[in-house]
């Protein structure tokens, strides 16, 4: 999988890909990376990639050409790379959507900064839009990085045991249950007696009924969404 990104501050991105699951995956040559700096397209003698909002605002904004100019370079190079924009203003990443991506040969994010991107860079290239959270960034760079952990998780070969991802919070939209490890008993306060009886009918049974409570409680919005039988719900 080659993962892209566009952005005016490439030394944000690419120390997290040299330690632990991504570095090792990048190691391996399961992802690979590339980084596209706008200020390298643009046509401005003094290298801006931003100018005054048009109709008046506060803060500046990125201008069509070093965006267009680069991203049509891309697509010309590659007609299957997926262009995504991390915008607060975009339908929500989730779960299936990580597991989807993952199955794309090429994704590319375009980091935006400032106070946005010109909207016609945005309704000429991009494939989708998405948002991690109803709050503002000051750059697109975290965005695209929480999208390529969660997608890159999903590649075959990324994680070292595939089987836990079938237990992952959101998988079937609940929350994971609790998870310990030794010491039994850690300052007063023990692990479920259940866990540690070898019963792995009756555990699995105990955490469906922790993940159903916990969501129950922090997610109502997921768990109004879950597969739940009518027998769950009265327990």
């Amino acid at each position: 999988m080659r993962f892209g990104f566009v952005t005016l501050f490439p030394e944000l991105i690419a120390p997290y890909f040299e330690a632990s699951i991504l570095g090792r995956a990048k190691k391996n040559g399961l992802i690979e990376t590339d980084y596209y700096n706008p200020r390298d397209y643009t046509t401005n003698k003094h290298l801006k990639v931003d100018h005054t909002q048009a109709g008046g605002g506060a803060g500046q904004v990125m201008f069509a050409q070093p965006l267009d100019d680069l991203l049509t370079e891309v697509r010309e190079e590659d007609p299957d790379v997926h262009i995504i924009f991390p915008l607060p203003a975009a339908k929500p990443f989730v779960q299936s959507d990580a597991k989807r991506l993952a199955g794309k040969t090429h994704v590319l994010f375009v980091s935006g900064r400032y106070e946005g991107i010109d909207e016609r860079v945005i309704e000429r290239h991009a494939d989708e839009l998405f948002s991690i959270g109803d709050y503002v960034l000051t750059g697109g760079e975290l965005p695209s990085l929480v999208m390529c952990d969660a997608i890159s998780r999903n590649i075959p070969g990324v994680l070292g045991n595939e089987d836990s991802l079938t237990e992952e919070s959101f998988e079937t939209h609940l929350l994971e249950a609790p998870t310990f490890t030794k010491p039994e008993n850690y300052k007063g306060s023990l692990i479920i007696k259940e866990y540690l009886k070898g019963n792995h009918a009756k555990i699995h049974a105990l955490k469906r009924k922790l993940a159903l409570k916990k969501t129950q409680y922090f997610r109502p919005d997921l768990y109004q969404k879950a597969n739940i039988k009518d027998s769950e719900e009265k327990k």
